[in-house]
């Protein structure tokens, strides 16, 4: 596996982070359209734990990609300043 570019990085955080604000503007639109019944309350809080769960995922993920695009950025510090 060939390792990714720090640029590569930030765009799979940026793209994770849009991934995220789509999700919760969905189940925002989602839980406006259904009608004031329990039924409709009980379908909007599952709409909105389900949206919770995936942008925790997500973001998750996204931790894991900052940090080592940090790792990449360090490593890279450390080979120029070994150059000079």
């Amino acid at each position: 596996m060939q390792t990714p570019t720090t640029a590569q990085l930030r765009t799979a955080i940026e793209v994770l982070t849009k991934l995220g604000e789509r999700l919760n503007i969905h189940a925002e639109h989602a839980v406006v359209q259904l009608s004031e019944s329990q039924l409709g309350a009980h379908y909007a809080w599952r709409i909105e734990m389900g949206a919770i769960e995936q942008t925790t995922r997500i973001e998750a993920v996204a931790t894991q990609l900052k940090n080592w695009r940090d790792e990449l950025l360090q490593q890279e510090r450390n080979c120029v300043s070994h150059r000079v």
